[in-house]
């Protein structure tokens, strides 16, 4: 039996999701409706590598080649999401996959690779016992259905999510083109309050076309203004929410807790067994923010191969950089952030 490792083709797609819905490490961003949007939405090439034994998938790794204007060519596994990391019948395969990624960036003098991994590899420099102040998933169980799931929230969490409705919100979930507008228009508002650049909106459109009926939208009314919104992904059993946004003048309203409430609800009601918070620094806002409904920290494991783990600080310049730009971004009028910061946002792979 031969070991082929080649770039997958968007003709390779079927078979390959047919192995990432099965696996039990896969998440939504494995999927190659991942990497196909990437390379959609901002051209970058999706060179993601298939390897097989008598035309058989028994691993998959999604790759993308970053180019940026000042520094060059690298390799990430994966681009603008928590996690990119080989799945594979064995760990023999998974280094069989990183050798090929290897070959492929000393080949093309690429700069490095990035990548994102849950667990410690043996190239990576092992993560210290302290959580405090380190990058995790928070992942939720899910049981069998919503009511069991609201029942087993604590009563202060019930609250909040009954103050919503009484505060008279309501929501819609499906994947609409008039979702997705209301979502990208909540969207640009949070990022630019936040000082971040934001994706553009044939990001989320090329999203929604490769992941079809597995990209849902909540959107969260207060009449008939939209309020707040959330995108989640699936695979299989498994959901993630790369995004949500509220409009802060709105706050006090609790559309937050709706809108969490919707997704976790439609999620559960519908089969998911988990749901993936998404990133946050262990210990801060975000982090308890998404503790309260019962999630559970995962270590994230993102590395340069060959390096060793990425630093937990940015170096000097960087983060004077990026704080100048956080200050001055929410200052800038919102049509001049739309229609800048998606040419920035590509280059970030974060």
């Amino acid at each position: 039996m031969n070991l082929q490792i080649y770039s997958a083709k968007v003709t390779d797609k079927a078979r390959w999701n047919q192995y990432v819905h099965t696996h039990p490490q896969a998440t939504a961003y494995h999927n190659f409706s991942w990497a196909q949007s990437v390379e959609q939405a901002y051209g970058h090439p999706n060179v993601s590598q298939i390897a097989l034994i008598d035309d058989k998938i028994i691993g998959v790794l999604p790759v993308i080649k970053m180019t940026t204007p000042l520094s060059g060519h690298f390799y990430c596994s994966l681009p603008f999401c928590d996690i990119g990391h080989a799945l594979a019948d064995n760990e023999q395969i998974i280094t069989a996959l990183l050798d090929k990624l290897h070959s492929m960036k000393n080949s093309s003098r690429a700069k490095k690779i990035e990548y994102r991994d849950t667990c410690v590899r043996v190239e990576s420099v092992t993560a210290p016992d302290e959580p405090q102040g380190k990058k995790v998933r928070m992942l939720l169980p899910l049981p069998e259905t919503s009511a069991e799931l609201l029942k087993s929230f604590k009563s202060k969490l019930r609250s909040q999510i009954h103050k919503s409705e009484k505060n008279g919100l309501t929501y819609q979930i499906g994947n609409s083109t008039e979702l997705l507008d209301a979502f990208y228009q909540i969207f640009i508002h949070n990022m630019r309050k936040l000082g971040s650049p934001v994706h553009s909106k044939d990001w989320y459109r090329a999203l929604r076309e490769n992941y079809q009926n597995d990209f849902i939208i909540s959107i969260v009314y207060t009449e008939k203004t939209a309020i707040g919104a959330g995108i989640v992904l699936r695979n299989n059993s498994k959901a993630c929410i790369p995004w949500a946004s509220t409009l802060a003048e709105y706050n006090r309203l609790a559309p937050n807790m709706l809108l969490y409430w919707s997704l976790l609800k439609e999620m559960t009601d519908s089969g998911a067994k988990e749901f993936d918070f998404g990133r946050s620094t262990f210990g801060e806002g975000t982090f308890k923010f998404k503790q309260q409904w019962g999630a559970q920290p995962l270590p994230l494991h993102w590395f340069l191969p060959g390096q060793g783990q990425l630093p937990s600080k940015q170096s000097t310049n960087s983060s004077k950089l990026r704080k100048i730009v956080e200050q001055t971004w929410p200052k800038l009028p919102i049509g001049i952030t739309t229609l800048i910061g998606p040419r920035i946002r590509k280059y970030i792979s974060l």
